[in-house]
């Protein structure tokens, strides 16, 4: 299937006529394996409703002028289930957002406005917004301006409120966890430490979950601030035990007490030349091999984690997403996202995949337990 397809403008929108009922699907943010399972499991669930499905191409910037979309048919599904990225593609940023006086950014409610007046143009039942929390923003704003909208909760930082899990998470860790298993030989032969900055904005879940499951020695994440004496302590005592490598895992959010969050700069006219959070690893690699004069050596995973086919457990996960989105049209539950509450898929207010960003509990089970085996996150105390 085309990622793009036959582009609609809004002159050649459908008028309201004899149909079978249509409802819409867009894919906002950054890419996150499973976002196609779930377009799958939402065209092939309303088709067998007697349901068409039309796809928003380009994010919710294809609800804009050039509005563009393109039917999408159950046939057409079957190789998405292990299909990565996204055949409608999407966009993180546009003309949704606005910088404010402050020199934040806001949703543009003028987008807004326009976007909704298109999309009822469309005719559409609903619309289903998969995305993380920048896109689940602005469809609650559509949703606001009378846009019937499901939400299906897409990070894999995994870092929403309101639901238990996101989809691409644990495809996410699955990558770092191999990345673990094989810099952990080139640590041990070479008698290195090798440092693993893997994704999470200001939410350290990729961390924690790759660096129990990949035998890190340290994990530093941005809900624990840490010290460079903890961090190197810690490498001291593995190599002073007879264990002469370590291997560190660092949340591209996470900083030391006293210190800033590490940002890399685009040039002038790409995202506004404005700063990304990323380039720890090295920075803590460097700063280790600076106070321990032990061989260390960084890798960056960045979009490594994003890309490439949704594992087993995300595609069960992504299924259940789309047709709980479907179920809930059906039953006329729009302004909702569907969650995962424990075992179940079930839909929430849409509001509650917004707002604060769901952070690793500090006292948590699993962090405990990481600590229990002598996992160091970076803020123990010296010893006397």
């Amino acid at each position: 299937m085309s990622p793009r397809g036959p582009r609609r403008t809004v002159t050649d929108m459908p008028t309201a006529t004899a149909r079978r009922p249509r409802i819409g699907v867009v894919t906002g943010g950054g890419d996150a394996p499973g976002l196609n399972t779930v377009i799958r499991a939402v065209v092939m669930a309303a088709d067998r409703r007697g349901w068409d499905t039309i796809g928003i191409l380009g994010g919710f910037e294809g609800l804009l002028p050039p509005v563009a979309h393109r039917p999408l048919e159950a046939r057409e599904m079957e190789a998405l289930l292990f299909r990565g990225g996204t055949v409608l593609g999407t966009s993180n940023r546009g003309r949704f957002r606005r910088e404010t006086a402050t020199g934040g950014r806001e949703v543009d409610p003028q987008a807004v406005a326009t976007a909704a007046a298109n999309a009822k143009r469309l005719d559409l039942e609903a619309l289903i917004c998969i995305g993380g929390d920048g896109s689940l923003r602005i469809a609650s704003h559509l949703a606001d301006a009378g846009v019937p909208v499901v939400g299906v909760p897409k990070t894999i930082d995994n870092d929403l409120p309101g639901t238990d899990a996101t989809f691409g998470f644990q495809s996410a860790v699955g990558v770092a966890v191999d990345a673990l298993d094989r810099i952990s030989s080139s640590a041990e032969s070479h008698r290195r430490v090798m440092v693993l900055e893997v994704m999470g904005r200001r939410a350290g879940w990729i961390a924690t979950h790759a660096g129990v499951a990949g035998g890190a020695d340290i994990i530093l994440i941005p809900e624990i601030r840490f010290t460079w004496d903890a961090v190197c302590n810690r490498i001291e005592e593995r190599y002073q035990g007879g264990l002469p490598h370590a291997l560190v895992v660092v949340a591209e959010g996470a900083r030391a007490v006293g210190g800033r969050y590490v940002m890399t700069y685009g040039p002038a006219g790409r995202a506004g030349g404005q700063g990304r959070l990323g380039g720890i690893g090295p920075r803590v690699a460097l700063e280790i091999e600076r106070r321990t004069g032990h061989e260390t050596r960084a890798v960056v995973l960045g979009h490594l984690q994003r890309g490439g086919p949704p594992n087993a457990w995300d595609r069960q996960l992504c299924t259940r997403f789309g047709v709980a989105a479907v179920e809930a049209v059906a039953a006329g539950r729009v302004r909702t996202m569907v969650a995962l509450r424990g075992a179940a898929i079930v839909p929430v207010p849409l509001r509650e995949g917004v707002g604060t960003n769901r952070t690793v509990p500090t006292d948590g089970e699993l962090v405990r337990a990481a600590r229990a085996i002598g996992i160091s996150f970076g803020d123990e105390a010296a010893v006397s």
